[in-house]
């Protein structure tokens, strides 16, 4: 029995992007020009848009938890509305990030805007202290382990 041969593949040539000239005469070619078009439902949102403008952020960690004041009032956002549905209980950052599919920082910038409502509260992470188990019930392991 012979082995299958193989063929090789060859890359196809696709002809270059052909430019769109938006209005007021800028140019947008490729991955922008059909970002451009209006009424693409496939199209999403850009994060900036989703974020608002680029000011000062909450000291906020990966581990911060978040817990909802509120309900979401009627000028919330998609996004914010979404984030104090799923903050009824203790959330972290990195959680609602995830849930929501947006990154990091998209979501500081959004829980420092609903901070400043006062829609959400922020808290640091309980830290336990590590603390030495007592000496005499380790004796008491040690005896019995050399017991048996």
């Amino acid at each position: 029995m012979t082995p299958p041969q193989r063929r090789r593949r060859f890359a196809k040539e696709v002809p270059p992007p052909t430019p769109l000239v938006a209005e007021g005469g800028e140019v947008k070619a490729g991955k922008e020009a059909k970002e451009a078009k209006e009424g693409d439902p496939k199209a999403p949102e850009r994060l900036y848009v989703v974020a608002g403008p680029d000011g000062q952020r909450a000291d906020l960690d990966l581990v911060t938890l978040v817990v909802a004041g509120a309900d979401p009032p009627p000028s919330a956002t998609p996004e914010q509305s979404a984030i104090l549905r799923l903050c009824t209980a203790p959330l972290s950052v990195a959680e609602l990030s995830a849930y929501l599919n947006l990154p990091f920082s998209v979501v500081t910038v959004l829980l420092t805007e609903m901070l400043a409502a006062e829609l959400v509260q922020a808290r640091a992470p309980v830290v336990r202290q590590a603390t030495l188990p007592d000496r005499s019930l380790l004796e008491a392991v040690m005896h019995g382990l050399q017991r048996l």
